[in-house]
């Protein structure tokens, strides 16, 4: 979590605010950019002048948090609360609005200002960023401003927001990055630290994207602004908890898993039309035979039960052919023709774009109509035909070669 000399600071603020004075976190310079504080607002018409005083922000992640009426959106790290207000004013009275914060002091300032603006549909908790007060599956957006560069621990940040993401949630932050190069060289980080304190801690974007996508998001898309030099950006951080039907979750796979995922493995082999192969592997050979990354499962919420996963192959070790994997694709049989591996492939899909890759590979029995169906629906295609290329319960059988390519990442 942000250390207690973090939290001090920023309550030192709040109680600056609550008594009238326009409170500065970051350095001249870095105001001076014209990014920092309420200028990165394009409308604050209405709220609390209080509330726009006290904003510490280095963006505005509602400009792309896409809020829509009736949602629930939760900002973490809240400050003063301006874009809680916003929030609510977007979410309209269906919705609702949280902003969690570490300090009593801000969030007494946060109360204050909602209070001046007359907004109901909002409500303020103490907590960590780490530690998130709210159950499972509780909101639409997580939106957040400037807050999480801070954090000692960003990714059980990434991993509670995604926890209290609802299947479908959106991600949508503003914050402080550093590009990678910067991050590879110590000294010229630190010089940026000093010079402009409220980037201290923020991660590169690859180190952003990593830590989201160990966290499960996917569609992840980080889009820098602002330059405030020496390597140091204010950043867009956008990513979706993919979407499945309900009372169920796709998370990634752990081994946690293994019992189950070999079980559905076995029962599409017992089949006869899922692969050539009869027998499961062990959990050693499945997980040496699979790229540590681009694995997930389908879980029902209740009980924890998977139902259904996903899981990536490498094609080949040779450089040219590192963006080409393959794929496969199981669900429970008693638990098919619900929307389930279509969730799977396309969450798989997005998320092998996160990672770089620009082709999908599999190969389908063609008496498998289920599963040709599926993928072709969503952008595979039929390249050849592989005639008797192996016996299989004592028939020789043809295999359909399929293959998506990327339309996202450019040659």
């Amino acid at each position: 979590m942000a250390n207690d000399e973090t939290v001090g600071r920023y309550s030192s603020l709040a109680r600056a605010a609550l008594s009238g004075e326009r409170v500065v976190d970051c350095g001249s310079e870095a105001f001076g950019e014209g990014c920092f504080g309420a200028a990165g607002y394009d409308d604050t018409e209405g709220l609390p002048e209080g509330a726009v005083r006290a904003s510490l922000g280095c963006g505005d992640p509602l400009a792309v948090a896409e809020l829509r009426a009736g949602e629930t959106v939760l900002d973490l790290g809240s400050g003063g609360g301006i874009d809680v207000l916003l929030s609510a004013r977007r979410v309209g009275p269906r919705g609702k609005a949280y902003g969690l914060d570490a300090g009593v002091d801000m969030l007494e300032l946060a109360r204050r200002h909602a209070e001046q603006a007359g907004v109901t549909n909002v409500e303020f908790l103490h907590g960590a960023i780490e530690a998130l007060p709210l159950p499972d599956r509780s909101v639409d957006v997580v939106i957040s401003n400037c807050v999480i560069n801070l954090s000692d621990d960003k990714a059980a940040v990434l991993a509670e927001a995604f926890r209290v993401l609802r299947p479908g949630g959106r991600f949508g932050i503003s914050d402080v990055v550093t590009e990678d190069e910067v991050a590879a060289a110590p000294a010229r980080r630190e010089a940026v630290e000093r010079r402009i304190g409220c980037a201290a801690g923020a991660l590169s974007v690859a180190g952003y994207r990593e830590l989201l996508r160990r966290a499960g998001f996917v569609g992840i898309r980080i889009t820098l602004t602002a330059d405030h030099g020496e390597g140091v950006r204010s950043a867009i951080v956008q990513a979706v908890k993919p979407a499945v039907g309900p009372g169920l979750e796709i998370r990634p796979m752990c081994d946690g898993d293994a019992e189950q995922v070999l079980a559905i493995y076995q029962a599409g082999l017992d089949s006869g039309q899922a692969s050539f192969e009869t027998v499961a592997p062990t959990w050693e050979g499945f997980t040496a035979g699979k790229l540590p990354h681009l694995r997930y499962v389908a879980a029902d919420t209740e009980t924890g039960e998977v139902v259904g996963w996903v899981a990536a192959s490498r094609v080949s070790t040779r450089p040219v052919y590192a963006g080409v994997v393959e794929h496969s694709v199981y669900v429970h049989p008693g638990c098919q023709a619900h929307g389930i591996g279509r969730a799977l492939l396309t969450a798989f899909v997005a998320a092998g774009e996160d990672a770089g890759v620009w082709t999908i590979q599999s190969g389908i029995f063609p008496e498998n109509t289920a599963s040709l169906v599926l993928h072709q629906a969503l952008g595979f295609r039929v390249v050849g035909t592989r005639e008797r290329v192996g016996c299989h319960r004592g028939i020789w059988r043809d295999v359909l070669m399929l293959e998506r390519r990327s339309t996202a990442i450019a040659c």
